[in-house]
């Protein structure tokens, strides 16, 4: 694993969310973008060689909008940058740990991603993203 990407915050209105987000953090996001496979409209903040992707549903199906109905806003999950996303899956995948989606798929913010299942890693959602070259 390279790094911490991103962290992840489910939110239910993303207009609220990047206007409180803009003034703790002093500076507006870098990018609105929707993410048709997982039903959810992302906008991101940089944050020194991280980011902040706050997450909103765009219908009652989206893993958010069940993610917020059982537990309210707040942090959905931690993205882990890593260098070879199949790779890493194989390795994590001899060690024990359990996945939601063990195929990559482009993901928001130019990647191919993966997610963890929180049973396997403490009830944290992790998810594991490469950058895909353009």
């Amino acid at each position: 694993m390279l790094k911490i990407d991103h962290l992840g915050i489910a939110v239910k209105d993303l207009n609220n969310s990047s206007k409180l987000f803009e003034q703790l953090l002093g500076k507006p996001s870098y990018k609105t973008e929707t993410v048709e496979s997982e039903r959810v409209t992302t906008e991101f903040f940089e944050i020194g060689e991280s980011k902040v992707e706050l997450l909103v549903a765009d219908n009652d199906d989206s893993p958010i909008a069940k993610f917020i109905d059982k537990k309210g806003e707040g942090i959905h999950h931690i993205a882990f940058e890593v260098e070879s996303i199949e790779k890493e899956i194989e390795r994590l995948k001899s060690e024990g740990f359990q996945f939601i989606n063990e195929q990559p798929k482009r993901g928001a913010d130019n990647k191919m991603i993966c997610f963890l299942h929180p049973k396997s890693s403490n009830g944290v959602l992790i998810e594991l993203c490469q950058s895909i070259i353009k």
